[in-house]
């Protein structure tokens, strides 16, 4: 039951930092001088959504993967190793969608 609430909280957070991150890019549009204002604030906001929803993505695995990895090394600990590999990769999702979000304001 307390993980379950952790992970509501944690997603909850997310979701904060996903509304924050959309309108900062929003309005930070409107101070680009170089770029027409529709198409940086598009392009903003698409940044915003690659980080946010990657992100969420990102928790949503981790949670599944290290779930999985703690009752499988309550069982043999000697994959606690292996365990962490998992969960480093389900972790790699939020970074990619931030490499997205980088590689779109590069654009801007």
């Amino acid at each position: 039951m307390k993980v379950k609430r952790t992970m509501l909280w944690i997603f909850a957070l997310v979701l904060v930092n996903f509304a924050l991150n959309a309108f900062s890019f929003v309005f930070a549009a409107a101070e680009t001088p170089s770029v027409n204002a529709s198409v940086a604030q598009w392009g903003f906001l698409a940044a915003a959504i690659a980080t946010g929803l990657s992100a969420i993505a990102a928790g949503i695995a981790v949670a599944y993967v290290g779930a999985a990895a703690v009752g499988a090394m309550s069982e043999k600990p000697e994959i606690a190793g292996r365990a962490l590999i998992y969960v480093g990769l389900a972790e790699g999702i939020a970074i990619y969608g931030l490499i997205i979000a980088i590689m779109i304001l590069g654009k801007i």
